[in-house]
């Protein structure tokens, strides 16, 4: 029996074009799409794992709004799809822009076949190796794990994963955008541990935790003699990362002088310590975080633009734990297993009043906070089962202090009443009318009503 060629989706609107890389690709199977209802058609009938795209496309073809649109849809659809769209010479924007919403790589027009041809096979082979890989997961029952460690099963989280992995293989700036607790470091050690720099170092610096006078030589290192104190020739942490990845966090914070010369480092790819006079070529990739709004402190002259175009050539926002519906209950498990592992092995689980507690729960503090109540509560637990109490849940900081009314006390009450009912029945609807003793549109009246999400 023959073998089964691997499906190849072209979306190409010059027919030109079309047959050149139809005849080129002859070891696949390709199929062509001219705009996108024949795009789309094709992705739903044929479900090929990799798309070439063009994101100029009638009745657009100068610009990139149909082809923006076309890929849209297909991560939609199939977000697992690995797209590779085109660039024309200096719409590289166009194609960072391409990369944020879900597309795996570009390339540039006019076409260079072989080029194109290794980023077709590097992408199946990709493809290939992910779709084992959940496969696996599904069987071992590990299928709430992405990017390595990250534990999660909302779309909104699932999504930022794979973006990373997306842009972990290019050279592109990664700038991480989350509150305080929501894992910035960990997704930027999954992005080193994705990229091809995964065998060099992975260095991570607080830079708002560093007093401003040891900030630059932190960075860039000294040599000896170069002040008090320096009594040895000492490498900056942009040096140890050479040939892996730098993390900056709290990138905000460094101060005005030092943009300037971190600057010079992205432009140059070069170093000088503190004392030195020697250029120091670096090869390290800068992956950097904030909570603070960097556009703001642009406009008041506090935070150098330059240095954040440098910075931002991908930017990837991280929702907040409470933007990750069911996440704080598979984190919670996975941290009860790992500190009554550690500390306290009679505890077993949670309670159901503490699982009601923890998916009622805001978490201002994000998943650090989360941590903190666990390993809190899996030390000071006297039986098997953790109960809301023991994570100190017993309260709800997220309503407004004591209603002096009626009206406003039934409101709150029934808030917290759907919010638990929600968080025991997992989510399911008709579970959870049936928990409250109410049908189902008065479930979905209330639900609009008092703006809850299911």
């Amino acid at each position: 029996m023959a073998e089964t060629k691997p499906k190849l989706l072209i979306v190409e609107d010059d027919e030109g074009l079309q047959a050149q890389l139809k005849w080129a690709y002859e070891e696949f199977d390709v199929r062509i799409a001219g705009d996108y209802d024949s795009a789309i058609a094709a992705l739903r009938a044929e479900e090929p794992p990799v798309v070439t795209l063009d994101l100029g496309l009638p009745p657009d073809p100068d610009g990139t709004t149909e082809g923006f649109r076309v890929l849209d849809e297909i991560m939609a659809i199939k977000p697992d799809t690995k797209v590779i769209v085109a660039s024309g010479h200096g719409a590289r924007e166009s194609a960072l822009g391409a990369v944020e919403r879900g597309a795996y790589d570009f390339y540039q027009k006019p076409v260079d076949i072989e080029q194109l041809g290794l980023i077709v096979k590097r992408a199946f082979n990709l493809h290939a190796i992910e779709e084992e890989n959940r496969t696996l997961a599904a069987k071992s029952g590990d299928g709430n794990r992405v990017l390595g460690g990250l534990i999660t099963s909302a779309p909104e989280m699932v999504k930022v994963a794979r973006t990373i992995e997306r842009v972990a293989n290019t050279n592109v700036s990664v700038m991480l955008l989350g509150a305080s607790g929501t894992g910035k470091e960990l997704l930027a050690q999954g992005l080193h541990d994705a990229s091809q720099r995964r065998e060099g170092n992975f260095i991570a610096i607080n830079c708002a935790a560093i007093p401003e006078n040891l900030l630059e030589s932190e960075l860039f290192g000294h040599e000896k003699g170069a002040f008090t104190g320096a009594v040895k020739t000492t490498e900056g942490k942009i040096e140890l990362a050479d040939g892996g990845t730098l993390f900056l966090d709290e990138v905000g914070d460094i101060p005005l002088p030092l943009q300037v010369k971190l600057l010079r480092f992205l432009q140059e790819r070069t170093i000088e310590r503190i004392g030195g006079r020697k250029s120091i070529p670096v090869d390290t990739r800068i992956v950097c975080a904030t909570h603070q709004d960097l556009e703001a402190m642009i406009g008041d002259g506090r935070f150098r633009e330059d240095l954040f175009y440098r910075l931002a050539e991908v930017v990837i926002k991280i929702p907040s734990l409470a933007e990750r519906p069911g996440d704080a209950g598979l984190l919670a498990k996975a941290f009860l297993k790992r500190f009554a592992d550690e500390m306290n092995p009679a505890v077993t689980g949670f309670a159901p009043d503490a699982l009601a507690a923890i998916d009622a729960w805001g978490w201002p503090g994000n998943v650090r906070e989360l941590e903190n109540r666990v390993k809190r509560a899996v030390i000071m637990a006297d039986g098997k089962l953790i109960g809301a109490e023991d994570l100190d849940l017993n309260g709800d900081d997220n309503e407004t202090p004591e209603a002096l009314n009626l009206k406003s006390a039934r409101e709150q009450s029934d808030r917290k009443m759907i919010r638990h009912a929600l968080a025991r029945s997992e989510g399911n609807i008709s579970s959870t009318a049936k928990m409250l003793g109410i049908s189902r549109p008065t479930l979905y009246d209330l639900l609009k009503q008092y703006d809850l999400q299911t």
